[in-house]
Order: C-alpha cells, then sequence, then structure tokens
C-alpha cells in the first residue's frame, strides 16, 4: 500500500534524474572538448536524447586516450635533468643561419618554451641512406660500446638483420657493458624478447595489451627509434629494425627511409628520453656517468630534441611544425609515409604557399596500408588548392619523415604527418638548425622529385564517384589509422 501511494512521484524522479544526467554529461562537453563543432554536436544530441545520448557520449564521447595517456604521463616522473652543454643563444642561432635563414630564430623561441629543452650547439649530424647504410654504423656503434647501450625500438623483427642486432647486444652484455632494451608491445615479436631473454639481456615492453586484442591500430604506442652507446653516439630516425629497410635485396615488401647519427651534446637528449620510458616501465633510474658522460662539441649543426606524447597538455610537435611553417620564406619540403595532417596543419601549408613559399610534398605512389592511401587521397584537394605541389614516389615504399624549411631548419625522427604520431603516439623527432645538413636531404629530395609524378586537382576531382565515396569513407577514420 505504501508503494502504490508514492508510485506517482517515481516518473517524476526518474525525469529528475534523467534531466541530471543529461545536463551533466552536456556541460562536460562543453567544458572539455577543444572543437566547438563536437561540443555543439554532442551536447545536442545529449539534450534531445535524454540519457541514451548521455550514455553514447560517455561510451564514444570521452578522449579516454588522452586521459589514459595523462595517467601514464603522472606515473611517469620524468628526469629531472638540464644538460650541462652550452645552450645556443638566439643571436649566434641567427649569425649561424645567416641571413637567408635568420627568419627561423623564432621557431627555436617557440620550441624551447614548449619543450623546456635548450637548443645545443655543436652538434654533428650524419644522414644514413637504408639499411644498407644505417645498420652497420649502428651495429659499429653497438660493438663499440664499453659502458651502456640504450635501444628503442617500435618494430624489431628477429629476421636475419635482427638477429644480427640481438647478437651485437648479447656480445656487449657479456663483455660488461650496461644494456637496456625497450621494445614496443604492439611493433615487435615476441621471439626478439625470448632471444633477448636468453642472452640475459634486460628487455621490456612498453604498455603491454591483451593479446587477443593486439593490433597496429592500437593507441599509445611507443613510436620511437632510438639507439644511444655509451652516451655519446645517438641514433635516431624513422627507421626500425627489420630486414625491409635493406632496399637493394628482393623481396615482396621494401621500405626507403633515412636514419640519422648523431654526435654531440643533443645525445643526451635521445638518452634522457629513453631514461623517461624505461623508468616508466621498469621504475629503474639510468643515472651516472656511464649513461649521462660530459659530451663536447662535435660540429656545426644546433639541435634539439623533442619527445612528444598523447598526455601532454599541448601538441608539442604540432606546435613546433606549425611555428615553422609560418616563418617560411622561400620553400617547404615534406617527405612523409603517411599525409594525413588535420585543419590547422592544413591551413598552414595553404597559407604558406599562398604567399609565395613553394611548398612540395613527398608521398608514396604505392601505400604499405590501402585503407591510409584512400584517406590521403580523399584529403589532397585541401592542399592542391592552396598552390601546395604534391608528388607521388615511386616504389620502394616511402617510409622517410622529413620537413625542411628554407634550406636551413630540418625537422627529422620518428612522427608521421597524421594523428597517430602527433596525438595518439609516444614519438621522438630532432630539430636541425644548418644549412649544410639542409643542403644535403634535399639534394635528395630533388633527385626523388624527378623521378616521381605530380598530382594535380584535375587527377582527385577526376575520380569515379565510387572511388571518391571510398577514399571520403576512409578519410572518417582518419583520426584512428
Amino acid at each position: 500500500m505504501a508503494l502504490e501511494r508514492f508510485a506517482w512521484v517515481l516518473p517524476y524522479v526518474a525525469g529528475g534524474i534523467a534531466l541530471m544526467l543529461s545536463l551533466v554529461a552536456a556541460g562536460h562537453a562543453i567544458l572539455y572538448k577543444r572543437d566547438s563543432r563536437a561540443a555543439v554536436s554532442w551536447a545536442g544530441l545529449i539534450l534531445l536524447v535524454p540519457v541514451f545520448g548521455a550514455l553514447l557520449y560517455v561510451s564514444f564521447g570521452i578522449n579516454r586516450i588522452y586521459r589514459r595517456a595523462q595517467s601514464l604521463r603522472r606515473r611517469r616522473k620524468p628526469l629531472e635533468r638540464s644538460a650541462a652543454s652550452k645552450a645556443c643563444a638566439e643571436e649566434k642561432l641567427r649569425q649561424d643561419l645567416t641571413s637567408e635563414g635568420a627568419q627561423l630564430a623564432p621557431v627555436a623561441r617557440v620550441a624551447e618554451r614548449i619543450t623546456g629543452r635548450p637548443l645545443l650547439e655543436g652538434n654533428r649530424i650524419t644522414p644514413l641512406v637504408n639499411g644498407e647504410e644505417a645498420y652497420p654504423e649502428m651495429l659499429s656503434a653497438i660493438d663499440g660500446a664499453s659502458g651502456s647501450i640504450a635501444l628503442t625500438a617500435y618494430i624489431f623483427e628477429l629476421d636475419e638483420e635482427g638477429r644480427k642486432f640481438v647478437d651485437a647486444l648479447a656480445r656487449a652484455k657479456a663483455r660488461g657493458a650496461e644494456v637496456r632494451v625497450l621494445i614496443d608491445d604492439v611493433g615487435s615479436d615476441d621471439e626478439v624478447e625470448e632471444a633477448l631473454g636468453s642472452a640475459r639481456v634486460p628487455v621490456a615492453r612498453f604498455n603491454p595489451v591483451r593479446r587477443p586484442v593486439r593490433s597496429n591500430y592500437l593507441n599509445l604506442r611507443n613510436h620511437r627509434k632510438i639507439l644511444v652507446a655509451d652516451g655519446r653516439t645517438g641514433f635516431t630516425g624513422g627507421m626500425n629494425i627489420r630486414r625491409s629497410h635493406l632496399v637493394g635485396t628482393k623481396q615482396p615488401h621494401l621500405e626507403q627511409d633515412v636514419h640519422f647519427k648523431l654526435e654531440g651534446p643533443v645525445v643526451e637528449h635521445l638518452q634522457e628520453a629513453f631514461a623517461d620510458d624505461w623508468a616508466f616501465v621498469t621504475g629503474e633510474m639510468l643515472l651516472g656517468d656511464a649513461w649521462f658522460p660530459k659530451l663536447d662539441a662535435r660540429g656545426p649543426a644546433n639541435a634539439r630534441g623533442i619527445p612528444s606524447d598523447p598526455g601532454l597538455e599541448r601538441d608539442v610537435l604540432r606546435w613546433v611544425i606549425i611555428a615553422a611553417l609560418g616563418c617560411a620564406r622561400n620553400r617547404i619540403r615534406i617527405v612523409t609515409p603517411y599525409f594525413l595532417p588535420d585543419s590547422a596543419l592544413v591551413a598552414a601549408l595553404n597559407v604558406a604557399s599562398l604567399r609565395g613559399v613553394q611548398v612540395d610534398i613527398l608521398i608514396p605512389r604505392v601505400s604499405d596500408s590501402r585503407v591510409v592511401q584512400w584517406a590521403t587521397t580523399a584529403m589532397l584537394w585541401q592542399v592542391l588548392q592552396g598552390g601546395c605541389r604534391v608528388w607521388l614516389n615511386p616504389p620502394p615504399f616511402e617510409h622517410t619523415k622529413l620537413l625542411i624549411v628554407d634550406g636551413a631548419w630540418t625537422l627529422m625522427g620518428s612522427a608521421n604527418l597524421d594523428p597517430r604520431s602527433l596525438r595518439l603516439n609516444f614519438e621522438f623527432d630532432v630539430e636541425v638548425y644548418c644549412r649544410d645538413l639542409a643542403a644535403s636531404l634535399e639534394k635528395r629530395i630533388e633527385e626523388k622529385i624527378a623521378r616521381s609524378s605530380p598530382v594535380t586537382l584535375k587527377d582527385v576531382d577526376g575520380r569515379w564517384l565510387s572511388v571518391k565515396f571510398r577514399d571520403g569513407l576512409a578519410r572518417l577514420f582518419t583520426p584512428y589509422l
């Protein structure tokens, strides 16, 4: 009888709870959605479809990638260390760049403010083309190391080339060097971990996932490629450890790439990034002269390491790139395997082109992912209409990641120009202010452009309607590719 007496209240209580849930969910969307269009869409859905709209928002609208990355970052506890090496003053940087490149000095100011790392002078940066040049240098550095070896790899396969690295690391461990190897749980083979473990080489996996759902499309991956020998000689770039980077061999899948050997004070930035990751995964702090020796000047380049990850409040690498594009006066050269820029990068490229800057974008003619290639094709009109030039590089697959501005500023490392690299994964890049390095890399890019075919608006607009629909559908999944 008592329940029946108050039954008339239940609909009002349920309605009140539904209203409260809707208001809380809509308020969350308004407060935390960076894109105003997304905030309006979610708030409208939540308020117009009570309860169900709130449930949809909780399930799909909250950025769990950012929240999880923030959680990882709180546990990382980055090392408190500032480079003892001499930072490059802005006046000296302008002198080194000469009048033709001095306009890029503000980029260094932006990068320092958002990374907290100094631009270091006195570095030597050596490009290493494909596995034929890079792997012997890397193996030689491992074999020559007596104190420490740090290696981070996204893809580490136990093929013929991977076995050489495992054996070299095992030899280093046997002769008494401190060796640490960090591999990504999604990108690298289980056999590599077993082989290193058998040789008693300390190895750890970054952000392990459950094997049934293991996929290359999972987020929060450690996409960095770093090797540091004795804290003095570093290697970084886009090259993984597998046989496919030997482009002179005969096999179904080959990958062109440029890796880099770094000597001088900037190597400390590579070692710091590795040490932070290693401490996060294992809890072990890598300290002392074996890992962080005093580094003397080795060359003319001014350089800075730029680690980026989705747990940061700012899109660090994206901001640095936009700063560089905004300072360009003459030319911009981009080489990337995956070209899926967001609206801000598209706008920056188009504005640069409309200002009279020559913008060349080199992408693979045949991608290693059909879906990515379709999505890229669907958005090319956005940069073509602004006057940017797009070139399709013939096989082997172009895996190089380079951005060069005005023949003076170079960005190289592990990041692609896509949302996965700029927002969803852990990446490491290096900005270099050096005219000689930029000139040598631009010469290589020009040779590639001479062998490539241009893409025009007519080509993009002339696709069959069914192909346009397929490509447009693929573009909808850009944040997850």
